[in-house]
C-alpha cells in the first residue's frame, strides 16, 4: 500500500472543507489555495491561529484556530498531514452532528 503524500491529504481536506461550507466562503477558501495567494495565506493563517488561542473575546472563536493551521499547512510541509487528517475527520464529525440534528436539511 502506498503512503499518501501530505499535500494529497491537505487537498482532500481542502474539498471537504468546501463542500460543507457556503459558496461565497468556499469561493474564497479556493482562491486561498492559488499559489499566488501565498502572501495572503501565511499572514491570514498566523492572524487566525493568534485569534484562536484569544477565543475568550466576542468575535475571535476557537474555529479560527484550525482554519489558521489549515491556511498556513499549505505553505509548511511537516504541517501538512496531521492538518489535513484531523480536518477531514472534523468536517466528518460535524456532517454526522448536522445530519443527526438537522435531518430535514437538504445537502448541497
Amino acid at each position: 500500500m502506498r503512503a499518501i503524500s501530505g499535500r494529497a491529504v491537505l487537498r482532500q481536506a481542502f474539498r471537504h472543507l468546501e463542500h460543507e461550507v457556503p459558496g461565497k466562503v468556499a469561493r474564497v477558501l479556493r482562491n486561498l489555495r492559488h499559489p499566488a495567494a501565498k502572501w495572503i495565506r501565511l499572514p491570514v493563517g498566523i492572524l487566525f491561529v493568534i485569534g484562536g488561542i484569544f477565543s475568550i473575546l466576542p468575535f475571535l472563536g476557537l474555529w479560527m484556530l484550525p482554519l489558521g493551521l489549515l491556511l498556513m499547512a499549505y505553505d509548511i510541509p511537516f504541517l501538512r498531514k496531521p492538518v489535513g487528517r484531523f480536518t477531514i475527520w472534523a468536517v466528518r464529525k460535524w456532517a454526522l452532528l448536522r445530519q443527526r440534528f438537522f435531518p430535514q436539511r437538504p445537502h448541497r
